[in-house]
């Protein structure tokens, strides 16, 4: 098992290895002691390990309920929010309690914003269930819901108590999801990790080892800019235009494929080195990551001006020309225009 330890606001643990989700309990009480739990999960995870995490918990001696909500962006709403802080409020659920995450980002997102805002902030414990959860989202403090404006509009900044990232879970991941936790593994290379991208383009790395070198990147930034006002804006490499595709595609296409998209439009409508492109285009195509745009420069651009990072008349778009180097722009409104036209060719 690997530990990653986060030092953030609240410092934190992150647990890497297999079959840890059958020790989640024990783990938990061993460093926290005994408590009620409520998990969160989605119908699919929960049909995967839903039994396997609450019988870890009893077996240990906790008290555990469980919330289920449907798979997918669309759950990551105001109503299951609110759905979810009055059913802990009718089991009288107090601050002394504690929330666990079990799933994807979706999951994490939702169960994270929860537990910031419930008696104004009770502990919450992440277990996530995919690549994506794994390397990024379940780390670093990072809670939202959707609004119909866009998406992560609604949120806090709230840290779990511990990460416990079993990375047997992601046996269960089909090709598609895989993928798309993968487009966040390349970010974290190209904006901090040459040899991370070497290796990975050789095949050269276990899972375990790559969830631990993007947690440990991610562990940095966070120590240094926890709340995103500097630094930590280079973890949206792909994202600012990758959340405008997403939002066009009404969800359709996975957050990964899109960042994907945003990271290809972004590296070549800077004019980046040709081979840090043709790199970014060969690593995303490896794993089945197309980088190919439906949209046009217009659409893009009226969902990127209500993006919670624009800034006055511009947005601030994460490059890298030199691989492992990121660079924060601010950029006007014609200037990303013009982005968006060279990149998207």
């Amino acid at each position: 098992m690997k530990t990653v330890t986060v030092d953030a606001s609240k410092a934190y643990d992150v647990l890497i290895g297999e079959n840890l989700l059958l020790e989640a309990g024990k783990i938990v009480k061993e460093r926290f002691g005994l408590f009620r739990v409520c998990i969160i999960t989605d119908d699919i995870v929960d049909g995967h390990y839903g039994e396997k995490c609450v019988r870890s918990f009893v077996d240990a001696g906790f008290s555990v309920e469980k919330i289920v909500i449907k798979n997918g962006e669309e759950s990551k709403n105001c109503e299951n929010l609110i759905n979810i802080v009055n059913t802990l409020a009718q089991m009288q659920f107090t601050r002394n309690d504690v929330l666990i995450a079990l799933g994807g980002g979706v999951v994490g997102d939702l169960c994270g914003f929860c537990a910031a805002t419930y008696m104004r902030g009770i502990r919450f414990i992440q277990i996530p269930t995919t690549l994506l959860a794994a390397v990024d989202s379940s780390v670093g403090g990072k809670t939202a819901v959707d609004l119909p404006a866009g998406k992560n509009l609604f949120g806090a900044f709230w840290q779990p108590s511990i990460v416990i990232c079993d990375t047997k879970t992601l046996d269960t991941l089909s090709d598609e999801i895989y993928s798309c936790g993968m487009a966040e593994v390349i970010k974290y290379a190209f904006i901090k990790d040459a040899e991370l991208l070497e290796r990975l383009e050789k095949d050269s790395i276990s899972r375990e080892e790559m969830i631990e070198r993007c947690v440990c990147i991610k562990r940095d930034i966070v120590a240094e800019d926890e709340f995103e006002t500097g630094l930590r804006q280079i973890l949206n490499f792909g994202h600012t235009i990758g959340h405008a595709v997403e939002a066009l595609s009404n969800f359709e296409l996975s957050h990964g494929q899109c960042v994907a998209i945003g990271m290809k439009i972004v590296t070549k409508g800077i004019s980046a080195p040709e081979k840090t492109v043709e790199r970014l285009e060969n690593i995303l195509n490896k794993f089945s990551l197309s980088t190919k745009c439906d949209f046009d420069t217009e659409s893009l651009l009226d969902k990127i001006s209500r993006d919670k990072k624009r800034v006055s008349d511009g947005v601030n778009v994460i490059c890298v020309k030199e691989i492992g180097e990121a660079q924060i722009l601010k950029l006007d409104f014609d200037s990303i225009r013009r982005l968006i036209d060279l990149g998207v060719k």
